[in-house]
């Protein structure tokens, strides 16, 4: 039998830049001052107060989760976390992409945001395998809101930018 999901996770095909919800998190890299793909986007979209924000934390740890403010972004925060680049798979990639969906969860839980978008982390020019990525974001998000009550964390989006995205991660949560 197929394992039933938490009713608190969906998936949308779209622009995470777009998205009207608590926390939107980016997919970014160390230092935190913007990059290519969705950390290149939210960094246009939130506008230069964001980078100047960024500059004060001292970047981020792989696995590890930073909360800003969203600026211009419709959003209330984002939170910026950094994933591994995949090297075959044996250098504890999958442990790190699992610390950064638990991170965000946590981070989000301490700025008391109900609501959260999470992009396909690692799965662009960081070269983690979009099905094995899916996988980890699913299972690790869905166990962690097992120990969260409906309250403190309503809904939880996975926001995928293009089809083939959008198809990896209903296959798994639907099927």
């Amino acid at each position: 039998m197929a394992h039933r999901f938490d009713s608190r996770i969906t998936v949308w095909q779209g622009d995470i830049t777009t998205i009207k919800i608590n926390a939107i998190v980016n997919a970014a890299n160390s230092t935190l001052l913007g990059g290519g793909g969705v950390d290149g986007a939210i960094h246009r979209s939130a506008g230069p107060q964001l980078l100047e924000t960024c500059k004060t934390l001292g970047g981020c740890s792989t696995g590890d989760a930073k909360a800003t403010a969203a600026f211009r972004l419709p959003a209330d925060f984002v939170i910026h976390t950094v994933g591994p680049v995949y090297r075959g798979g044996a250098a504890g990639e999958a442990e790190k992409l699992a610390s950064c969906y638990r991170r965000c969860l946590e981070v989000a839980l301490e700025i008391g945001a109900h609501s959260i978008a999470f992009p396909a982390i690692s799965t662009g020019v960081y070269g983690y395998p979009l099905p094995d990525a899916t996988r980890i974001a699913l299972k690790t998000v869905d166990g962690i809101l097992a120990t969260i009550p409906n309250e403190r964390i309503s809904s939880v989006v996975f926001v995928c930018f293009d089809f083939k995205t959008l198809q990896a991660y209903e296959d798994i949560l639907y099927h």
